[in-house]
């Protein structure tokens, strides 16, 4: 048995779902692709192409390309449909309509590219509601050298969050020396709190209570089931310039596992 499955099990945890990514893959019957320009005015277009499983790892792959953005609109406004090439590709999963978790302990081992521009997430949505007010929960981002552990809800203003936030410098973890080996990030979520780790550290806890959306439903969006998504994306709102970045460059996954008690 895992010695990780086999510790958790000492605290009461089963593992109910996981993907170990020693197939053929991504399993379709674990995850579904996001395509094209997505969120975020992100550089990247989302395709299929850059996610595949190798040597028991899934490989998420930022390239530098230049192809015609098949949405382009001369006169558009819309930053989708403006762009009239796509520089970049990348790829984004998500087990939305497949798989779905209310609470549990959720644990990634992964290795993480922290060059310049880069955005790579782990990160979980709610089934129901439009966003913030559904509710996300970011387990693993990085940018801008450091990672970050973020909780968001809605507010009174449409597509507008308030998020309860923790940072930590790269530097501080360890530099390229930390960022070049493979790490465990982990949430626990209970009915009473969130709490967000990496390699066993507490980055942020945040109690129930103070995560009922701020406007006039109030409801707590993480008293639902929430999907999981995984990307690499580069640039956008937080990403940054990818100035030094040398493509391609990889977001690695060995394991994504959900335990529930």
């Amino acid at each position: 048995m895992d010695q990780q499955v086999h510790s958790y099990l000492k605290e009461g945890y089963k593992l109910v779902w996981a993907d170990e990514f020693n197939e053929n893959g991504p399993n379709p019957a674990n995850w579904k692709y996001e395509k094209g320009f997505v969120r975020n005015k992100e550089k990247q277009w989302y395709q299929e192409d850059n996610a595949w499983c190798e040597n028991g790892l899934l490989i998420i792959e930022a390239r530098k390309e230049n192809k015609l953005n098949p949405s382009y609109k001369m006169e558009s406004d819309q930053w989708r449909s403006s762009r009239k090439n796509i520089e970049y590709t990348s790829s984004s999963i998500n087990t939305a309509g497949m798989h779905t978790w209310q609470y549990g302990r959720f644990v990634m081992r992964a290795k993480i590219d922290v060059s310049a521009g880069l955005w790579p997430a782990w990160w979980t949505l709610g089934k129901k509601g439009e966003w913030p007010s559904n509710g996300e929960i970011d387990i693993m981002e990085y940018y801008k050298g450091k990672i970050l552990a973020n909780i968001a809800i809605g507010t009174r203003k449409r597509y507008t969050a308030e998020w309860h936030s923790r940072t930590k410098s790269v530097e501080e973890l360890g530099g390229k020396e930390w960022a070049s080996v493979f790490h465990i990030w982990r949430m626990d979520w209970t009915e009473k709190d969130i709490a967000l780790y990496v390699d066993d550290e507490l980055l942020i806890k945040v109690n129930m209570d103070k995560l009922h959306n701020k406007d006039e439903k109030g409801i707590n969006p993480f008293k639902q089931p929430h999907y999981m998504l995984l990307n690499l994306a580069i640039g956008g709102i937080n990403g940054g310039e990818p100035h030094d970045a040398k493509f391609p460059k990889r977001f690695e996954i060995d394991y994504v596992r959900v335990y529930q008690k």
